[in-house]
Formats: C-alpha cells, sequence, structure tokens
C-alpha cells in the first residue's frame, strides 16, 4: 500500500538498470561510463538511483559540491565529479569529501593548489576544454595546452581527466559533434606533445552513448537522461539502445461532480461545458511541477482511458472530463505520466503539449511530490520532504 494518497513520483530502479545495460551493450570493454546524477537525479533522486547503477559505473557526475556532498554522506565512495564551477570558498569541502572539481583557469589550479599543499593531500582535477559549447573551458589550442601543463605541474594538483562536452551530438546531423571531437582528439596531442598524459578523457553524453561518436576512442562516457529512459531528443536513432523510462506520475480523484451545459470550469472561465458533463477533480498543480500549459490541452488516464484537462491548470489542482467514464469515483488512480492499461502518457507527450522540454519537466516535479521506489515489482523506499524543519531560527521555535 502506497501512503501517499494526492500524487507520487513511481521511479522503476529495475527501469533504471536496463537502460544501463542496454547503454554498457554499445560500449567497447575498455570504456566506462559516469552516472550523472546532478539535479538530484534528474528529479528521480541521486541517491537511489547512484546505488542502483554503482556496478555498471567508474564514477558520478554533478553539477555542485553540495550534490556530491549529499552521494558521500548517503555511503557513495567512487570518483564524484563536479561538472560545472565550484566557488574557492567550496574548495574545503572538495578536499574533505574526496569530491573532483572542473578546472580550467590558473587562478582555479592555484588556490587549489595552495589549499592541497597546507592540508598534505592531493586534489585531483578534471581539465575542461570548450570545443563549441561556449559555456566552461580553456581553448583547444596552444595557448589552452600550455594553461593545461601548467595547473598539472602545480603542487598538490593530479590532472585525473579531461573532458568537453557535445552541444549538437543530439541531431540528426553529427557534423558539428564530430569537428568537436576533432577539436578534442588534436588538443590532447597537444597535451601528450607536452609530456602531459591524462588517465580519464571523456566527451559523449547520453546522446553520444547512443550514436556511438566517440566510445571506441576514448575511456569514459557520461550517461545522463538515458539512464532515466529518456531519448535527449526525438532526432537521435532510437533502434540502437531501447530504454525504459524509470518514472511515473500518479495521483487520485478526489471529487466527481455532475455540471450542466454553460457551466464554467476553473479560473478564468476558459472552459464552459456546451452539456451536461461528469467532471473529476485531481489534486495536483503547477505548484508540483506540473505544467499548467496543459490547460486545456492535456490528459490523465483513469481506468485505462485517457481524460482530457478542461480549463486552467490550477496551483494545485485541475479538473478533468471523465463523462465517457462514468465508473469514476473518487479516489480513484490517475496516472499523470506513465501507463494504465494500453493507455500511456510519456514525458515526450506532456513535454509537446505543454511547449516545454522533457529534461525541465522531470527535473522540475516539486519538493510536494514523493518519490517511491521500486525493484523486484515491489516498493523498497521512498522520500518525502513532510518532515523538514528550519534550523537555527530561534523566532519559529515557540
Amino acid at each position: 500500500m502506497i501512503p501517499y494518497s494526492r500524487v507520487y513520483a513511481a521511479v522503476n530502479l529495475d527501469a533504471v538498470v536496463s537502460n544501463m545495460e542496454a547503454m554498457q551493450s554499445r560500449l567497447p570493454s575498455g570504456t566506462k561510463m559516469i552516472g550523472v546524477v546532478k539535479t538530484d537525479g534528474y528529479g528521480h533522486g541521486a541517491v537511489p538511483v547512484a546505488r542502483a547503477i554503482d556496478p555498471y559505473v567508474s564514477g558520478y557526475a554533478v553539477a555542485t559540491v553540495e550534490e556530491g556532498v549529499i552521494l558521500r554522506r548517503h555511503g557513495i565512495q567512487k570518483m564524484i565529479l563536479v561538472l560545472g564551477v565550484t566557488h574557492p570558498g567550496s574548495y574545503e569541502e572538495l578536499l574533505r569529501w574526496q569530491i573532483r572539481p572542473t578546472v580550467f583557469t590558473l587562478d582555479q589550479g592555484e588556490t587549489l593548489s595552495g589549499l592541497a599543499v597546507s592540508r598534505g593531500v592531493k586534489a585531483a582535477v578534471h581539465l575542461a576544454v570548450d570545443t563549441g559549447m561556449s559555456r566552461i573551458g580553456m581553448r583547444p589550442d596552444e595557448a589552452g595546452a600550455d594553461l593545461a601543463l601548467a595547473i598539472s605541474r602545480l603542487p598538490g594538483i593530479e590532472a585525473e581527466g579531461l573532458f568537453t562536452h557535445f552541444a549538437r551530438a543530439d541531431e540528426r546531423d553529427k557534423e558539428s559533434a564530430r569537428e568537436q571531437l576533432e577539436q578534442y582528439t588534436e588538443f590532447v596531442r597537444l597535451l601528450e606533445d607536452r609530456g602531459l598524459y591524462i588517465p580519464m578523457k571523456h566527451c559523449s553524453n547520453s546522446a553520444g552513448i547512443v550514436e556511438g561518436l566517440d566510445s571506441n576512442q576514448l575511456d569514459l562516457v557520461r550517461a545522463g537522461i538515458s539512464i532515466y529512459g529518456l531519448y535527449p531528443s526525438d532526432e537521435v536513432d532510437t533502434r540502437k539502445v531501447a530504454l525504459t523510462p524509470a518514472l511515473e506520475l500518479k495521483s487520485h480523484v478526489t471529487y466527481v461532480k455532475e455540471i450542466g451545459g454553460g457551466t464554467p470550469v476553473s479560473y478564468g472561465g476558459t472552459f464552459v461545458a456546451d452539456r451536461n458533463m461528469l467532471v473529476a477533480t485531481i489534486p495536483v498543480g503547477y505548484g508540483d511541477g506540473y505544467p499548467r500549459n496543459l490547460s486545456g490541452r492535456g490528459s490523465v488516464l483513469i481506468h485505462g482511458r485517457r481524460a482530457p484537462i478542461l480549463g486552467r491548470v490550477c496551483m494545485d489542482q485541475f479538473m478533468v472530463d471523465v463523462t465517457h467514464i462514468p465508473e469514476t469515483r473518487e479516489w480513484d488512480e490517475a496516472t499523470l505520466i506513465g501507463r494504465d492499461g494500453r493507455e500511456m502518457i510519456s514525458v515526450e507527450e506532456i513535454a509537446s503539449l505543454s511547449g516545454g522540454f522533457h529534461y525541465e519537466l522531470v527535473c522540475g516535479l516539486g519538493k510536494r511530490i514523493p518519490r517511491v521506489y521500486f525493484r523486484g515489482g515491489g516498493a523498497v523506499g521512498a522520500k518525502d520532504y513532510f518532515n523538514d524543519i528550519y534550523e537555527g531560527f530561534g523566532y519559529l521555535q515557540g
């Protein structure tokens, strides 16, 4: 019995494992994977996902130091890389928890070097090279190679990795990604000409893995959205790797009522019934990360049938038409994402209807939505924030 009657996200860890195995089958035996679990595992839960995929990865990637510390505090032992820029004020935490930062300027390297030497430790870093994303990273030229060499020679610094990020690998035309890979490969040659050999080299994101862009050349690939059973875009060749969506979003009907013709529904009366209708209320809204742009466009599944959304999605509720599903009763299950019988509502469908992006949708599912984890057909754990308290605010204590 799931203890959440309003809404919950069901995360299938068996699907997560299946996706890792499908990607692994595409890789040569010498190529390993980094599991990208930033943004709380793309909204699925970083810690349960990391534990599930641990046998399949050589390490993890996150966006912030704090995300890395959460993994460490939950017993994750393998390499953790912060893909973004880390403020120098957090370097102590990096060293304490043995989390790898991304480095691409001499100032970053020197500051980290000084702290590592003072602590008597080595700081393993991954150097970022910008081959076309124009986000972060050193230039892939002679000056960039000199900079990389200078950083690598700083005391207390170990240049463990070198990476770039494909900007357009999820497009049908792979020419841009190939050009980036060529720039990266040439940069590696410039480094090796200077005597700098970096043991961990990685470029491919999920699209690169699915399309097999560089897995036969480099040491690592970074699996991100594909871990969770979502393809990077509708332009990648989905026939190459079979992925299974890991997340479903479930709710329940809270109220069923009959309305007559001429009755408006929801804010603004943007929908007005043209006949007698049976209407059900679903207790979810944009306050949970369910897109308001699904107003009058989306649907949910009740008893295996689609129930269209009527009028505007509210912050906490919305209404659907169940006239054609007369057996609908209060507390019947409503599927907002996932499968019910033969019908399915995918994340991609919702993103398309709402004018959004499927990455954004799963990442944006809010803290009011508990995550329930399934393995072997049964629930094995859950995470919610319902017992959170504010600490350190004396005026809130009494």
